[in-house]
């Protein structure tokens, strides 16, 4: 698998999707359909981030430590560490896997908290979505983000529902998939590393992907 990292605008552009993550946690209902959760947030998330770029540019624990908190009750980081994992999950114990769930979150948030204040959009909107849903606990939330100079970039989650609540489980930015680009890490990182779980574990670092997010990619692989 060939790799790239993440340019600063790429991880930014990240952070921002990440950002609405957070925000949909702060007023996150059972009984909102998940179209209308997002659409609510994305007023919530430009109204936080209006004149605070500078702040929270200066104060990047303080934004790591808010994402981190409202992660939880958004996130199922249980089920996108499995994902993750793929074909490795099985043979993983219950003490592997758990690691991998608490690393993945960490550096995720790491990574995408630096970013979320550097890139600069124009106007975030999500889209109607009339299609019946294939499963009742199944669910995708269409959305576009516009940046400054006119770049449209499609945006995808994923959400399934657990304990009556829906939780977001992936994402597809201009047609890359995040959920298997990361899952494709893994399993290259397992090939180099002998199959040694504890190695790619402490290893582990989001900062790879297989496709540039602004040249896009095919959302159906």
């Amino acid at each position: 698998m060939t790799s790239r990292q993440f340019t600063p605008r790429r991880s930014s552009l990240c952070a921002l999707l990440l950002s609405v993550l957070w925000c949909v946690a702060l007023t996150a209902q059972a009984q909102q359909e998940p179209q209308q959760l997002i659409e609510d947030n994305v007023a919530a998330l430009m109204q936080k981030l209006e004149g605070r770029k500078d702040y929270y540019a200066a104060h990047e624990e303080e934004l790591e430590s808010l994402v981190d908190e409202s992660l939880d009750d958004v996130a199922d980081f249980r089920y996108i560490g499995a994902s993750v994992m793929g074909r490795y999950f099985s043979n993983a114990s219950p003490e592997q896997r758990s690691r991998f769930v608490d690393t993945f979150r960490k550096t995720l948030i790491e990574t995408y908290a630096k970013g979320l204040v550097t890139f600069d959009y124009r106007d975030i909107r999500v889209l109607d979505n009339d299609s019946e849903r294939r499963y009742e606990d199944q669910a995708s939330v269409d959305m576009e983000v516009v940046s400054t100079n006119g770049d449209v970039y499609p945006v995808v989650y994923t959400l399934h529902q657990r304990d009556g609540e829906w939780r977001v489980i992936n994402v597809i930015v201009n047609g890359i998939n995040l959920g298997l680009t990361f899952r494709n890490q893994f399993d290259q990182a397992m090939r180099d590393n002998n199959r040694d779980i504890d190695a790619v574990i402490n290893g582990w670092a989001p900062d790879v992907a297989t496709d540039e997010l602004e040249e896009g990619g095919d959302d159906s692989q």
